[in-house]
């Protein structure tokens, strides 16, 4: 689904930059800029440096001088505000409506066909109105659903952008959103061959400080044995354990040490 944020009468030039910023981090880069205050916004020092690095977004951006311009190909309107109005649409959670919005739009898939899908013209647009007076009635009106952020009710203000990264990360969520990344690489996991040497090892070590009887092991390195497998032990971790294991066997000195394996 094609996705678009619309700044109605923006009077902040950091607060585009931001918002720029924001869209990215979320993966999205069709901005919309409705009559904004400055004419030059997308070349202004505080723009540039509130985008941090978002250049290209605001390199797409497009200022229009109506908003009919703005929501040219976009099916699915959301306007925004922090109270919900005596008239228009209805007042919805974000999360909630975006999960049905992708529901409704896989199933309208299903029943229309891959071609169907290919060709599809569905475009989702959020309106974001000034810093100042929030959205006009007017374009609330126009628009399907009102999004309200969940807040505290005795303080529910947020700067635009931040109110835009909200509603960001909430769609790209319910469109899939992105997999956390991990620093490092996976650890190697430790084969049976490793994990069985390992034990062999130990027992040699648990034997030399008289916690096991070897005459009489019950089930302890059974036991053990089930332990490290659901601990899913890595190879680097089985060479502290191996380590640990000769350490114990060299403060036993009448036990003589064990070949490595």
């Amino acid at each position: 689904m094609k996705t678009r944020f619309i700044l109605i009468n923006t009077s902040h030039a950091g607060n585009v930059g931001a918002a720029a910023r924001a869209m990215k981090t979320m993966g999205f880069d069709d901005l919309v800029l409705v009559a904004p205050r400055w004419a030059n916004v997308l070349r202004r020092e505080e723009t540039i440096q509130r985008a941090s690095g978002a250049t290209d977004v605001l390199k797409n951006c497009r200022i229009v001088d109506t908003l009919d311009e703005a929501l040219d190909g976009m099916s699915h309107l959301c306007a925004t505000a922090m109270t919900p109005r005596d008239f228009g649409p209805p007042t919805v959670r974000p999360r909630e409506h975006f999960q049905s919005l992708v529901k409704q739009e896989l199933l309208a898939q299903s029943e229309q066909g891959l071609e169907a899908e290919k060709a599809s013209n569905s475009g989702v647009a959020f309106l974001f109105g000034s810093e100042r007076f929030g959205m006009a009635n007017e374009d609330v009106y126009r628009c399907h659903v009102c999004l309200s952020i969940p807040s505290n009710p005795q303080f529910g203000s947020l700067n635009l952008a931040a109110a835009l990264q909200v509603i960001a990360y909430d769609w790209r969520e319910a469109l899939g959103g992105y997999p956390v990344q991990s620093a490092t690489a996976a650890p190697a996991l430790a084969d049976a061959a490793q994990v069985a040497g390992m034990l062999a090892h130990l027992e040699q070590a648990l034997v030399a400080i008289d916690f096991l009887d070897p005459q009489a092991p019950k089930k302890l390195m059974p036991r053990l044995n089930q332990l490290f497998n659901r601990a899913g032990v890595t190879q680097e971790e089985i060479h502290i354990l191996r380590g640990m294991a000769k350490m114990m066997l060299k403060a036993a000195p009448s036990t003589p040490l064990p070949e490595s394996h």
